[in-house]
This record gives structure tokens, C-alpha cells and sequence, in this order.
């Protein structure tokens, strides 16, 4: 199965991969670069999403979208929390390509507020939680029924992910799935 390159230019999106940063909840990069893919349904939602924030004057910002196996092993042995981490065992929807984790920009790329940063492993970053300011659910639903119209479905936990509905039926994919790796050489 090939998987797709997502870039600014072939969906309209920004990107900001955040697990190939020391900006995500282990405190390093796990990515060696930054890198976006996606099966090819997912890609066509993807750019769906994007078509329709688009008139609304916002763009999706890409945080994390593939996530090779190995890269799930290590978030999982940082913090194996089922309830905001796929057991690797069982197999991630992002390491079937079929899963994306992202927020809204406005016309200045300014992210819209959504009551927690990205991987905010807490109550308040579940899609129904009432105690964030209105505002931050306002966009969390916003956010919902611009992916929801493009045909992705969401994840309860956190208001950053969606994926495919069915994500089962993709295979689970490792590094060497695509042309270049995403994962650090290992140092032998």
C-alpha cells in the first residue's frame, strides 16, 4: 500500500509535526523528520476538510497524521495510557495512515482556541467537556462538523483526532513503508 505525501501545497494545510519537535508530551523528537502521509482515502478527506474550512477564512494546521509502528511503540513506552494511546499491539488508526491530529488557524495562522494544547492528556480534552470556555467549544465543534462533513470520525478523548470510520480494515504499517524513513537510524 502506498501511502500519500501531505504538504501545504497538495491540501492546502499547514504543517506542524509536532513528534518531529521536542514540542509534544515525551519532551524529544521521535520523527527524524517532519513528515506528513496518508493512505489515499484518508487524503481525500483530508483535502475535503480543507476545502471546506477554507471559505470560512480558516486552514487545518497538521500536528501528526501517519505514525510509523515504531514511533507508537515508543509514545506507548513513554505512557501506555489506553485511554489517549493506542496499544501498538493492537494497532494505532495514525500507524494505518488513517488518522490525522489537528486544530483550526485563522487567516493570520493564529490557532483558534481549543481549551488545551494538543496532547493534553486530561479530562478537558475530551470532545464533550464543558468546563472549557465557550469559546474553545465553539471551535472544538467548529472543528467537528468541518471533519465530520468531509467523512471522518472522531475520537472522544481528544479533540485533536480523527480518523477514517473502520480504521481496522487498513493494514498496520512500519517505517520502511515509505520511500524515506521517519524514524532515527539506529546507532549500532
Amino acid at each position: 500500500m502506498t501511502l500519500l505525501e501531505i504538504t501545504s501545497e497538495s491540501h492546502g494545510v499547514v504543517l506542524d509535526i509536532a513528534y518531529a519537535t521536542p514540542r509534544n508530551f515525551t519532551g524529544k523528537p521521535v520523527y527524524a523528520r517532519p513528515a506528513c502521509y496518508l493512505h489515499a482515502d484518508a487524503a481525500a478527506r483530508l483535502r475535503a476538510a480543507a476545502d471546506l474550512a477554507n471559505p470560512l477564512g480558516l486552514r487545518l494546521k497538521i500536528f501528526d497524521a501517519f505514525r510509523p509502528s515504531e514511533a507508537q511503540w515508543v509514545l506507548w513506552n513513554f505512557r501506555p495510557d489506553p485511554e489517549f494511546l493506542a496499544d501498538p499491539r493492537k494497532g494505532s488508526p495514525h500507524s494505518r495512515g488513517v488518522a490525522v491530529d489537528l486544530t483550526l488557524i485563522d487567516r493570520n495562522g493564529d490557532e483558534l482556541d481549543m481549551g488545551t494544547a494538543f496532547d493534553a492528556f486530561t479530562p478537558l480534552s475530551h470532545h464533550a467537556n464543558r468546563t472549557i470556555p465557550a469559546t474553545a467549544q465553539r471551535h472544538r465543534f467548529l472543528l467537528l462538523g468541518l471533519m465530520s462533513a468531509a467523512g471522518w470520525d472522531f475520537y472522544g478523548n481528544e479533540w485533536w483526532h480523527y480518523q477514517l470510520f473502520e480504521p481496522r480494515k487498513y493494514p498496520v504499517l512500519g517505517d520502511d513503508a515509505l520511500d524515506g524513513p521517519m524514524m532515527p537510524l539506529a546507532v549500532g
